[in-house]
């Protein structure tokens, strides 16, 4: 059996306090909420954090508002968040995404912000110390080489969060808080292509709400593949969503792809096909094929590259043409 190793556990009641032990502590913290993905990682020694700064008792940390669009805490539940109302109604790819991130119990603890955080994964990686250490270790923890790419000067370790892809192709911003104030950045440049600095955040940094634009009519679908459909993270996801004119016209389009990359990929070109377009068997086509020419997943995750790459086409066509029923 696993173990987590020694720590010290803190509950700080505000925002400002949970950033200033934060401050207080440096390299040897980390923040945790639902823990559903740090706990594991714990385990395995892939982080060894002697202090770890919990969130759940923060005032306010939970919680979803309508105003100019809505807010989400990042507090906020994978279970709360499908199952609220207005999420289901007006941004029903989100819905979709959090539904679909692992067990109804594990649902039930992550967060969205811990999931749009969400640690990158590898084969090579997320395995206990003694089979990492027989290995001889990664570039990502402990080793100096990328085991997917040992030619490769950077980590290739994948984004697995479900939410990311959505919160993008919607346009969505985030809050940061840290020691230096805060900021509200697009959602999209949370994140770099990088295994390991994958964040476009400080380490001091906290992500605390998640801004959606109003609908403003646009339809949005999230489609995720994987191994088994009751558990696993995406080896493929796609988040798509179209705001059509009058006329049938698009005048608004975001493709983004998850699990073929360390970062979120947004496919632009396929947007840039549709604006101004009616959705047509040829139009889904090409943009799907636009979709399949960026997307390059390696061999570090579950199932074949070559499939991954492959079921991108399908998937963006998928996702188009369930659009075009709605």
């Amino acid at each position: 059996m696993l173990h987590l190793p020694p720590f010290e556990y803190f509950a700080p009641c505000s925002i400002a306090d949970a950033v200033n032990l934060f401050a207080q502590y440096g390299d040897d913290a980390i923040f945790v909420a639902g823990g559903t993905d740090l706990y594991p990682n714990m385990k395995r020694r892939q982080f060894t954090p002697k202090v770890l700064i919990g969130l759940n008792g923060i005032d306010g940390w939970r919680g979803i508002s309508n105003g100019n669009g809505v807010t989400i805490r990042a507090g906020t539940t994978l279970n709360r968040l499908s199952d609220h109302p207005t999420i289901r109604q007006n941004y029903p790819a989100l819905a979709t995404a959090a539904n679909l991130v692992s067990t109804p119990q594990l649902r039930a603890m992550g967060t969205l912000g811990g999931n749009l955080c969400l640690d990158t994964r590898c084969n090579y990686y997320n395995q206990e110390f003694s089979w990492r250490q027989a290995l001889g270790f990664c570039m990502k923890k402990d080793g100096e080489i990328c085991m997917v790419a040992p030619g490769s000067p950077r980590c290739w370790a994948v984004s697995s969060t479900d939410c990311a892809p959505v919160v993008i192709a919607l346009d969505g911003r985030v809050r940061l808080v840290g020691p230096r104030g805060e900021r509200v950045i697009a959602a999209g440049d949370l994140y770099r292509d990088d295994g390991i600095a994958y964040l476009g955040k400080t380490r001091d940094e906290l992500l605390t709400e998640i801004l959606l634009p109003p609908p403003d009519g646009t339809k949005s679908i999230y489609l995720k593949l994987r191994r088994r459909d009751s558990f696993d993270f995406p080896i493929l996801g796609v988040a798509a969503a179209l705001r059509f004119a009058s006329n049938g016209e698009i005048e608004n389009a975001r493709i983004v792809l998850g699990g073929v990359g360390s970062r979120p990929l947004e496919c632009v070109e396929s947007a840039r096909l549709l604006m101004g377009q009616k959705l047509s068997r040829e139009l889904i086509d090409a943009a799907a094929d636009a979709a399949w020419k960026p997307a390059r997943p390696l061999d570090n995750t579950d199932s074949t590259h070559s499939y991954r790459k492959k079921m991108t086409r399908v998937y963006v066509a998928r996702a188009l043409e369930a659009l075009s029923e709605k």
